[in-house]
């Protein structure tokens, strides 16, 4: 009986009731949707790389060496010398071991000097290996291979010439040493789309008449000439390391960090991702706060729309009053009304969500590189909706009661 009446009540206030569930349906869409993309977030740098057991660089900070090296955020306060790559691919712990080069760009774009075994050795995604959507891996020392948003962007395609600036803000160019597009990678959703890789021998090649950051004046050899060198380099940015066994990676870390030749840092990726996840953990909360006040704003403005629909309802109050209906008859009826409107509320906006994820999935995915899983509610989530809905029923209580006080005379009366 009660729960036809709510019903029935609701319905005839259907405009107002309807814009009271439309704002806790957007204000959970939101609060769901902040923790889906902090999640997403995580898993998504999480996943950027996967199966490299070290990162090795120059000595700095676990956090600084593992955003230059993979995210290709900030520079490297040295680099590490070639003798230590070496000494260090010969320890019988290490089964495989890629160096990394950094520091010339394109067009806003960096460039990263590497190996063949790069494509090879570098996944993503739990596993994922790269993918040469168009071309070859580079052959030639001058060849390239771009990441899908570089080439999307400039509109390259196989065989282009590209120009590689020296450092990230120069406006000296490489002009006499052009490379050529060999190929191009299927789009990743990590920063690899954004990066011009090219040989670690080429990053030799273009530096030849370079000497302490600048050009030596007068000084240009001859592309054949520059093939026919020794190009092995002197010093690297960082290195991608994979052990033979999991219990030999703390035994490699530590001799790494005590190496005695030069000071240098070996991290494991997802231990500096969680130091990493630490310092930005004040904005995270932040925004989940901000997130979840707009919820409790919601179901204020509920509380506020049962308190402005009291005096309309005087009369009704009144008549169940007169009729016999008990304090928790009354009183019920309106929680009963409150939590209906924050049950559907809720769920509308799970569906609101849902409906963002499918229709934004692939646009964040290639804006931001950050792919939000689409997955069924968790157990989290359902411990959220069920909140709203008892928040609901809770900020009804107030305006119930006051609904019950008003005195029967009041609501019979006819005012002019």
């Amino acid at each position: 009986m009660i729960l036809r009446l709510a019903f029935a009540s609701l319905m005839a206030r259907a405009l107002t009731v309807g814009m009271t569930i439309l704002a806790i349906a957007l204000s959970v869409a939101l609060f769901l949707g902040v923790e889906k993309v902090r999640t997403g977030a995580k898993a998504s740098f999480a996943d950027t790389i996967s199966g490299t057991d070290l990162i090795v660089g120059a000595r700095s900070g676990s956090v600084q060496l593992l955003l230059y090296s993979v995210f290709r955020i900030g520079n490297a306060t040295n680099n590490m010398t070639w003798q230590s790559y070496t000494d260090i691919a010969n320890n019988a712990a290490v089964d495989w071991i890629v160096p990394i080069s950094l520091g010339d760009s394109h067009r806003q774009f960096r460039v990263m000097g590497t190996t063949p075994a790069f494509f090879d050795r570098y996944k993503y995604r739990s596993g994922q290996s790269l993918v040469v959507q168009d071309g070859a891996v580079m052959d030639d020392l001058y060849d390239t291979v771009l990441g899908a948003d570089v080439a999307e962007t400039l509109g390259y395609d196989i065989g282009d010439p590209i120009i590689v600036s020296h450092g990230l803000a120069s406006f000296s160019d490489h002009k006499d040493q052009p490379f050529r597009v060999s190929g191009i990678l299927a789009k990743t959703g990590t920063p690899v789309d954004r990066t011009v890789i090219v040989g670690l021998r080429a990053i030799e090649a273009i530096h030849v008449d370079w000497n302490s950051g600048a050009k030596i004046p007068g000084h240009t050899t001859p592309a054949e000439v520059i093939r026919t060198m020794d190009l092995e380099p002197e010093a690297i940015t960082a290195a991608l390391v994979g052990v033979k066994g999991r219990l030999q990676v703390f035994g490699l870390q530590r001799s790494i960090n005590e190496y005695a030749q030069e000071p240098l840092l070996a991290i494991l990726p997802g231990v500096a991702l969680q130091e990493l996840w630490q310092i930005v953990g004040i904005a995270e909360t932040a925004l989940i706060a901000v997130s979840a006040m707009v919820v409790v704003t919601a179901l204020i403005g509920m509380m506020a729309t049962i308190f402005s629909s009291l005096n309309e309802r005087r009369r009704e109050m009144a008549i169940f009053r007169a009729m016999g209906a008990r304090p928790r008859t009354i009183i019920g009826l309106l929680v009963l009304e409150a939590s209906v409107m924050a049950a559907i509320g809720a769920i509308l906006g799970l569906g609101l969500l849902y409906i963002g994820l499918f229709i934004g999935q692939p646009m964040i995915d290639a804006v931001f590189g950050l792919w939000i899983p689409i997955t069924p509610p968790t157990l989290h989530e359902l411990w959220v909706l069920g909140a709203v809905i008892a928040a609901g029923a809770i900020v009804s209580v107030v305006p119930a009661l006051r609904a019950y006080r008003m005195s029967l005379a009041d609501g019979m009366m006819v005012r002019n």
